[in-house]
């Protein structure tokens, strides 16, 4: 615990505010809620019930200002307030010590790593130290060969690179291992991992060094869950509920991290267009929900600065009250929603795909003033929007 101890006595809040957003979910075994679902549920082992796990995670919540012996008197008492018995560890001293250790270690280890990933994934930051390096807790008693051998190389990736989607530590359990941004690999560093290091061991289900449950980077797929399940959920409910997810994933701070620094290959559902507008323009097979690309996103913030992600719970809004739409080719769809006030309104651009199996927003902005929409067919579509 020492490699974490310094670390979780200052002011962390991004891993407070990952480890603060998940949700408490009752399971039997610890296996039962597998790798990156761990990014947005609350679970201990065994522990069902939803008041139980709930003070459950209040007592590790202000893991920054606590220690571990702290915890262990937190959880004993909440045992003994709930009445909950048959846990594992329970019968022995050495392993009511253990499981609490487990308990508490993994979770701070994790919300940790789950800051550092947002914090390494800064945009800002990217443009300096685009590299990522492995380093290795030499101080541990009896450290993983395979970890200390990523340390011992140097490894030096770049920060996309497919390894830190499953071998982000912390790699198991109890690992303290950690990842630091440089510019580029120092002399001597490796440049590519160890061969054969995404084979699959068959015992644990994850590649060779990496223990059964971990090969996920926490932090990393917190927002894409949450997009995974916007997507599903808007394309399946009746058109006003569809809506009103779609607004509630645009809200949400999940949006906000996504849009900051969107995963590569990724895209956000943003809004639904009708059923004569998703028609009109090639859309098949019921597809309504148009979606924000990652490439779109990044596109977005170097085009037009000045939107927030604010802005684009607007998006709906737009489509629903246009104040003027054209078809623009057989494929996109051009509304323009004036509005009253300073920013005058905004501009939504959907595409079909040339399969109509898809429908993407290529555009979102601000209405200029000196466009507004008098019709002339729009502006000639908005000065061919923009060009």
């Amino acid at each position: 615990m020492a490699a974490l101890g310094g670390a979780f006595n200052q002011e962390f809040k991004e891993a407070v505010e990952f480890f603060r957003q998940k949700e408490v979910q009752g399971t039997l075994r610890w296996d039962s809620i597998w790798q990156s679902a761990h990014n947005h549920s609350f679970v201990v082992a065994g522990a069902m019930k939803t008041d139980l796990l709930a003070d459950l995670q209040a007592a590790v919540a202000p893991l920054q200002k606590q220690s571990l012996e702290t915890f262990r008197k937190n959880f004993f008492a909440l045992v003994e307030k709930h009445d909950w018995h048959g846990w594992t560890g329970e019968g022995t001293e050495k392993g009511r010590a253990w499981r609490t250790r487990v308990i508490f270690e993994t979770n701070v280890s994790t919300a940790y790593a789950a800051g550092r990933w947002k914090q390494l994934n800064d945009p800002d930051l990217l443009k300096i130290l685009p590299f990522w390096k492995y380093v290795h807790d030499d101080g541990v008693k009896h450290p993983r060969l395979p970890h200390k051998h990523w340390g011992d190389i140097g490894l030096t990736l770049p920060h996309d690179h497919p390894f830190w989607k499953t071998h982000f530590p912390p790699n198991g359990w109890f690992c303290h291992c950690r990842v630091t941004a440089v510019k580029q690999p120092a002399a001597g560093d490796a440049t590519e991992p160890p061969e054969g290091w995404n084979a699959i061991d068959k015992k644990t289900g994850a590649p060779r060094g990496i223990d059964k449950g971990w090969a996920y980077a926490p932090g990393a797929s917190v927002s894409d869950g949450i997009r995974k399940i916007m997507a599903e959920k808007a394309a399946a409910l009746p058109e006003q509920l569809s809506k009103d997810i779609l607004e509630t994933g645009l809200s949400s701070k999940a949006f906000a991290d996504w849009y900051a620094s969107p995963s590569k290959g990724t895209a956000w559902p943003m809004a639904r267009i009708p059923d004569e507008d998703a028609q009109a323009i090639g859309a098949k097979n019921g597809v309504r929900v148009g979606h924000f690309s990652d490439e779109t996103a990044i596109k977005q913030r170097r085009e037009h600065p000045d939107l927030t992600p604010e802005d684009y719970t607007r998006a709906q809004d737009v489509i629903d009250r246009h104040t003027n739409k054209a078809q623009d080719g057989p494929n996109n769809m051009i509304y323009v929603r004036e509005t009253a006030g300073d920013n005058g309104g905004y501009v939504l651009v959907v595409k079909a795909t040339q399969t109509g199996k898809a429908l993407w927003v290529t555009s979102f902005r601000r209405l200029h003033r000196k466009e507004a929409a008098q019709d002339s067919e729009i502006r000639r579509l908005l000065k061919k929007e923009r060009k």
